[in-house]
């Protein structure tokens, strides 16, 4: 493995030895030519095959990353290719002045500075890439804009020499920003990024000189093509290719990197706060500050307008976008929330079911015994024929009130032994109609009405037919209760299928729930004393956690009372045996 890094380092040093030598051994001009604006292109064009290859392999902000590089690559091979290549080797004649190359090779540096900017290892994907590519706009724009503002009129609509010297003063701007950013950026980070921007600091500035140094041999006319001044052109193209190389090599390891340190504010966000707030300025020294002609300074003050209209914009937008995530945030947390208090109730409700259970279970199996000989003597003493009628009423009474303690005692014993029974697949809705059916024999007063709607092909659940016919009996037992006491009404049970689950809506028209937070504590009733024990809808609520649904309560609006239950639907295709498992 380290065999590697040193055989890079050679090629390179052999290619830029060569590079440097070359017009000594074959001095025609034309060869100097073609080999200066040549050897660049394909390092160029290797440089952007491995940076496609790195952002086609990652995923989210590195991925973006990526994508700006290979995007700032590319801008600096079109300069290349279109510019000094085509002019020169294919057209044998010198670049025009100006030329149009010149708008894309001063942007290219745009996508670098904002791919180090927005700190893939600083930022959580989850965000997703919508505001950082904003930011990049935004940057790219007020560079157009500086570019339209500071060089463009002086370039093309008067043709002025000045224009020169500003692009190169700009251009130096931009270089040292880049350089400035993948500093911070290598001071602050860790591991493989830290690697990665370091490497991109000495490519930044090794090419921020060679840049400099061309820009001013252009400038006194001394510069030809394949010369020495681009020996450190080419020494600054290797870099970044080799910044590309190394971020192939370590990209999984740089994909995989989540910052452990507090994360400082991101360069781009900032950045583009700066772009905004510069371009009235720019407008103000435009229209009052320049010593330009009035017609150029109004052509100035138009382009900053623009440019600052148009970057307002960009920032609505994104402001908008972050607005609509934070509600979905807020949304969210709700949600979280919500479903917390939930699972707490849910929790706080088994502990009492386990608890109660035990007890219920140790206090009605110590009752059995002396109520069973209560009830023995009673009914013995109402058959003698030697009491008196007072004393056989008494022993009458007696039988009674054992007799309700005993089904009072079944109750508890049944709802604290209750235990999970086989379950098979299932079919909700004739166990509903079943329920109804049960429950409808009893009904005396005809103004109640119970009725049962379903969605066609509803799935099968797995369950236990005599538990759930038993939950089912318990919640349309106490709606009608509720509908008898309000005198009328309509009981519509419903199925439907939502998601992974099959829901049963039991929806009344009676008086509503009193208290629908207690409605599944034990021993909680509103039925008259010795109707009922208040353990039939805690009972229900085992037996449907027990099967690995839900049941909750709430009052409708429009009035009554509605309970809802949600059991998970059965998969098809999935053996019985798994799906037990689950």
């Amino acid at each position: 493995m380290a065999l590697r890094p040193i055989s890079s380092l050679a090629c390179a040093f052999a290619l830029v030895l060569a590079f440097s030598l070359a017009p000594l051994v074959f001095p025609g001009q034309y060869f100097r030519i073609a080999m200066g604006d040549v050897v660049p292109l394909l390092i160029s064009s290797a440089t952007i095959i491995v940076a496609v290859r790195n952002t086609v392999d990652s995923r989210g902000n590195t991925r973006l990353f990526w994508g700006l590089m290979t995007a700032g690559f590319a801008m600096w091979w079109f300069n290349q290719a279109a510019g000094w290549a085509w002019f020169e080797v294919v057209l044998r004649r010198p670049v025009p002045d100006p030329f149009y190359g010149d708008i894309v090779l001063f942007l290219h540096a745009v996508p670098f500075m904002a791919a180090i900017s927005i700190r893939p290892q600083k930022t959580d994907d989850s965000e997703g890439m919508l505001p950082s590519a904003l930011n990049v706009v935004i940057l790219l724009v007020w560079w157009v804009v500086v570019y339209a503002f500071a060089v463009f009129p002086d370039e093309y609509l008067v043709s002025v020499p000045s224009y020169s010297l500003r692009w190169d003063v700009l251009y130096l701007l931009e270089a040292l920003i880049v350089i400035a950013v993948s500093g911070w950026s290598f001071l602050t980070s860790s591991g493989a990024w830290r690697v990665l921007y370091g490497n991109i600091l000495l490519a930044s500035v090794v090419y921020a000189m060679a840049s400099e140094a061309i820009n001013a041999a252009i400038a006194h006319g001394t510069y030809v093509s394949g010369g020495l001044y681009d020996v450190p052109f080419v020494i600054s193209l290797l870099l970044f290719l080799r910044v590309a190389i190394i971020g192939r090599r370590c990209l999984r390891e740089t994909q995989s990197t989540v910052s452990t340190t507090r994360a400082h504010e991101p360069f781009a966000p900032l950045l583009a706060k700066i772009a905004l707030l510069s371009l009235p300025l720019m407008g103000f020294w435009a229209l009052f500050l320049g010593a330009d002609s009035p017609y150029l300074r109004q052509v100035r003050f138009s382009i900053a307008m623009s440019g600052f209209a148009v970057l307002a914009f960009f920032v609505f937008l994104k402001q908008h976008l972050l607005d609509r995530k934070l509600v979905q945030l807020l949304r969210q947390s709700r949600n979280s929330y919500d479903n917390l208090e939930r699972l707490q109730g849910r929790v706080v409700q088994q502990a009492k079911l386990a608890s109660l259970g035990e007890l219920v279970a140790m206090a009605a199996s110590e009752l059995e015994y002396p109520l069973s000989s209560i009830l023995g003597t009673s009914e013995r003493l109402a058959a003698s024929h030697d009491l008196s009628r007072e004393q056989l009423s008494t022993a009458q009474k007696i039988g009674q009130q054992a007799r309700r303690t005993r089904d009072l005692v079944n109750d508890l014993l049944s709802f604290a032994q209750q235990t999970p029974g086989e379950k098979t697949p299932l079919e909700l809705k004739p166990l509903l109609q079943r329920a109804v059916q049960m429950e409808g024999f009893k009904i005396e007063n005809r103004e109640i009405s119970l009725t049962v709607k379903s969605a066609e092909a509803l799935p099968r659940v797995l369950g236990n037919s005599n538990q759930l016919l038993q939950a089912f009996l318990q919640v349309v037992e106490n709606a009608v209760d509720a509908l008898a006491e309000a005198g009328a009404g309509r009981l519509t049970v419903s199925l439907r299928h939502e998601g992974n689950e099959v829901v049963i809506e039991f929806a009344d028209t009676g008086p509503g729930l009193r208290d629908p937070q207690r409605v599944f504590d034990p021993f909680y009733t509103t039925k008259p004393v010795g109707k009922g024990t208040g353990l039939g809808l805690s009972a229900t609520y085992g037996v449907v956690q027990d099967h690995k649904g839900q049941i909750s309560c709430y009052n409708r609006p429009e009035g009554g009372a509605a309970f809802e239950i949600r059991l998970p639907a059965l998969k098809t295709g999935v053996p019985l045996s798994e799906a037990v498992r689950a």
